[in-house]
């Protein structure tokens, strides 16, 4: 999976991306510190391989993990190649989810590049870049279209929803906020348009903000903004993000009990990231290694099993499966055989998340 971290420039992307993957990425108060993308692979955390661990004694443990794009700062015009425009669109375009970094947080010491803190200003900035972009190719797809439909008028369907969608886009509208039946969702899902990604508004907050239990007003704004959108809203402070990054794991959650904090904004953000995109993990174990792999919802055994390897997908016989906290309870895999707990799964078995899985297989 891979996550693209935007924003515009000095809202705290940098400095965000470096606290999560340690990359080191640079970090400075002037537009476009960043041209290249910085890529970070991320350890998704998942004390569910710990546990395992302590049944099976295990050599290595294997967790699955997200990579995270820092992408350059955005400024208007982007579309039309302003700042580091072209770049940035053709960036985002490779990412499986956005994560749009908003500035929610006075700091007379940080610039901000408009001159004052305006989540909504922002956010509609970048998302006006995206759909000015999206209706230059959707343009040529309703052009494309209509010469088709010529000699196949079957597709008079298709060139009625693309041309509800470019009437949408006109208005400000992003394609994933636009109401769509299955059909229209696949042709969607087809165009690739850049409004059409899944995104994680990340609210950077003052650390003070962070502890209290209601959201300030910026936050507010971003939070009624991502309900139109169907969007998900983290809230976090790079800042202790960036203290935290530095801290052993014991020294993490004693710094996290002392901020009240149940969690770092790093496992918000990664489940975040799981919920929108309908992401699940199951788990194989044994003395080799406990892993965790990373499918889709609804994604079937024999499928699962090429996750692994397609040879395993290509010989599937079954799957051997028993929830992670059945094990836990039975604490030993033969006590859960004895105790039934073991089940005998075929090809089209739909994987639940914290599944336990042998696949049996012969090529």
């Amino acid at each position: 999976m891979k996550l693209g971290i935007v924003g515009l420039p000095n809202v705290g992307k940098s400095t965000l991306f470096n606290a999560i993957t340690k990359a080191g990425a640079e970090s400075a108060n002037y537009p476009f510190c960043t041209i290249e993308p910085n890529v970070g692979t991320v350890a998704v955390p998942d004390e569910r391989l710990l546990e395992l661990d302590k049944i099976y004694h295990s050599d290595k443990i294997v967790p699955t993990s997200i990579e995270f794009y820092d992408i350059a700062g955005l400024v208007k015009g982007a579309s039309k190649g302003e700042g580091l425009g072209n770049k940035f669109l053709s960036h985002i375009r490779e990412v499986s989810a956005i994560v749009h970094v908003v500035r929610c947080f006075n700091d007379e010491n940080i610039t901000h590049v408009d001159g004052s803190i305006n989540p909504e200003r922002d956010i509609e900035t970048i998302n006006t870049e995206l759909i000015i972009s999206d209706l230059e190719i959707l343009e040529r797809r309703i052009d494309k279209t209509k010469k088709l439909l010529k000699g196949d008028k079957t597709l008079q369907n298709e060139l009625d929803f693309l041309m509800k969608l470019q009437s949408n886009l006109e208005n400000g509208q992003s394609a994933r906020s636009v109401d769509t039946n299955d059909s229209e969702e696949k042709m969607l899902k087809e165009i690739n348009l850049l409004s059409y990604k899944p995104i994680i508004y990340l609210s950077n907050v003052a650390e003070d903000d962070l502890m209290d239990t209601t959201d300030n007003s910026y936050v507010k704004t971003v939070k009624n903004i991502a309900q139109k959108e169907k969007a998900e809203v983290v809230t976090i402070c790079a800042k202790i993000e960036s203290e935290i990054a530095e801290l052993e794991d014991e020294e993490k959650k004693q710094f996290l009990q002392e901020l009240g904090l149940s969690e770092s904004g790093l496992n918000k953000l990664i489940k975040a990231s799981y919920r929108l995109l309908g992401l699940i993990s199951f788990l194989t174990a044994g003395k080799p290694e406990v892993r965790a792999w990373t499918i889709k919802k609804g994604t079937r055994a024999v499928k699962a099993a090429g996750k692994i390897h397609s040879d395993i997908e290509r010989g599937f016989i079954r799957a051997e499966v028993i929830h992670y906290d059945d094990l836990i309870r039975c604490q030993s895999l033969q006590a859960a055989k004895e105790q039934g707990m073991i089940r005998l799964e075929g090809k089209d078995y739909e994987m639940k998340d914290g599944d336990v899985v042998h696949f049996r297989f012969n090529v």
